[in-house]
């Protein structure tokens, strides 16, 4: 990479964060240091201004340059992501959406402790998102530290730590210092960038196969070394049945696991009704669907243009596929519209990290701050005590992301990010439909539920070949692996609901029926919501 390619790509990350810099100064000008404020931008999001919200927080560097790398390297196996994505908002918008807004305020815990016990019961929602926060915010420093790094031309571990650390520094004075409403404008500008950037590639790929698809395929096929069956299932998840079994796994925890995550959840609190958080994913979906479906075009326009072979020898997990092929469709090394290309992947790139993990950690410090702080405190503190604790929140959690992500320079991004998704739908997602759906729901079902899915996720990795056994794993010269799959979603995903079900049947607190009467009214209706 060229000495213009890097310095066209540091100043347009240059005028990316002093745009969001701005806003965020802007928006902490305009707070009134309330909860409903920085939790959720005073609820004044319109249902598009959401919508491009929601698609700025759910498409990150792993989707812009992952998903497309993937396909590159395997083809078709590589579209399993962009439909696992795609088809969890169909969850997310026919079972959570609407219910979500009208049955909470801010948080998960808000949900299901309208019935219940609200203490063991934050404290275990609490717990859990924030372990999904974390292991999701760990992925994308990983990946800023490692992506970034490697588009700016600087391979040392110096270049990735002082990424790291930027982003780092950069998320924490977004959350503490602008709260939702500066979190939402930066995820709305990122994901302008984000399309408009994808649609770009996307036609200038069509362009050179004058709008031929089925050239485009065969020519990718025949590039790929492996003819028709780059085009075909099986070449990356075929094999075994432990492969089969783990891509069931996988396809568990990607369309149960979005329903689960505290920062998608986060989002339908910053419109005024549930009919506008409906209408805010249906926006989502138009937005994100197009999207995956550009992906899935440069995926195989770079097996096709630039050839697999040359996607693995820069990087061995394909990230740097869509660089690449800007680069070829701007003219090649050297060339003036290669460069600009070049660099504004490299910037889009930048300001997904950085929206993204200014939406997880808003969501971890709203969870630490109203659900584990006001449990644990004797006395519930007042709203202006909760955002000085979220902020508080918010700076530690930004240094444990950075000493994580320092720490985890080197390991699996794709695995981190499916980890995340697998406990997000093991953990969250049973205690979210049993509250809202199972009129005999208890408090100790609830926990239950939480912990029953938690535990066995985060154990069945750490026991997995992902950890050790095998050199691929993170650590490969030790071996305690006992448990064969890499995703946990097929087994920890039924044990969280198993365990839900095993706490409420065996509890003795009788379900209280006026308080389920009302939290089933105001989540059908709206009245009552906040």
């Amino acid at each position: 990479m060229t000495a213009d390619h890097r310095t066209s790509a540091l100043l347009l990350f240059g005028v990316f964060v002093a745009i969001t810099l701005a806003i965020t100064t802007w928006a902490g000008r305009h707070r009134r240091g309330s909860a409903e404020e920085f939790y959720a931008g005073g609820r004044l999001f319109t249902p598009m201004e959401n919508g491009f919200a929601i698609a700025g927080d759910y498409m990150s560097a792993a989707s812009f340059l992952g998903i497309s790398g993937l396909i590159a390297l395997v083809g078709y196996d590589g579209m399993l992501y962009s439909v696992g994505f795609l088809v969890a908002w169909l969850v997310v918008l026919f079972l959570v959406a609407e219910l979500v807004r009208n049955c909470g305020r801010f948080t998960l815990a808000d949900v299901v402790a309208a019935r219940m016990r609200e203490r063991p019961v934050r404290i275990a929602a609490g717990t859990s998102s924030v372990t999904v926060s974390v292991l999701y915010l760990v992925a994308q420093m990983v990946g800023a530290g490692s992506l970034v790094a490697l588009l700016l031309g600087g391979t040392g571990e110096a270049a990735r730590a002082w990424t790291v650390v930027g982003v780092g520094v950069l998320m924490v004075v977004y959350v503490s210092l602008g709260g939702m409403r500066a979190t939402t404008w930066i995820q709305i500008v990122k994901a302008v960038l984000l399309l408009g950037g994808t649609l770009t590639l996307t036609v200038l790929v069509l362009l050179r196969f004058h709008g031929d698809i089925n050239r485009l395929l065969h020519t990718a096929a025949e590039r790929s070394g492996h003819g028709e069956a780059f085009l075909a299932p099986g070449l990356a998840y075929g094999g075994d049945w432990t492969a089969r079994f783990d891509v069931i796994s996988l396809g568990l925890a990607l369309v149960l696991g979005t329903a689960g995550l505290p920062h998608i959840l986060a989002r339908f609190y910053t419109v005024p009704t549930a009919r506008a958080a409906r209408r805010s994913v249906i926006w989502a979906i138009g937005l994100i669907g197009g999207f995956y479906l550009m992906t899935i075009v440069l995926g195989f326009g770079a097996a096709a243009v630039i050839g697999p072979d040359a996607v693995r020898a820069s990087h061995a997990s394909g990230n740097t596929a869509v660089p690449l092929l800007a680069l070829d469709l701007g003219g090649g090394t050297g060339s003036t519209g290669g460069t600009v290309l070049f660099a504004i992947v490299a910037a889009v790139a930048f300001a997904t990290i950085l929206a993204v993990v200014a939406g997880i950690t808003l969501a971890s410090s709203a969870s630490v701050a109203h659900d584990l702080y006001a449990s644990l405190r004797r006395r519930r503190g007042g709203p202006r005590s909760e955002v000085a604790v979220a902020r508080v929140a918010a700076v530690g959690i930004g240094l444990l992301a950075i000493g994580l992500g320092l720490l985890a320079r080197d390991l699996n991004v794709a695995f981190l990010v499916g980890l995340a998704f697998a406990v997000a739908a093991s953990a969250n997602l049973p205690v979210l439909l049993y509250s809202l759906f199972w009129r005999g729901f208890t408090t100790r079902g609830a926990v239950w539920s939480v912990y029953g899915g938690l535990v066995p996720a985060v154990a069945l990795v750490v026991l997995s070949p992902v950890v050790s056994g095998s050199p691929g794993s993170l650590l490969p010269h030790v071996d305690f692996q006992l448990f064969p799959l890499q995703n946990p979603g097929l087994v920890s995903i039924p044990l969280g609901f198993l365990a839900g079900w095993l706490g409420t049947v065996t509890s003795a607190e009788a379900p209280d029926e006026a308080r389920h009467a009302e939290t089933e009214v105001r989540s059908l209706t709206g009245a009552g919501a906040v």
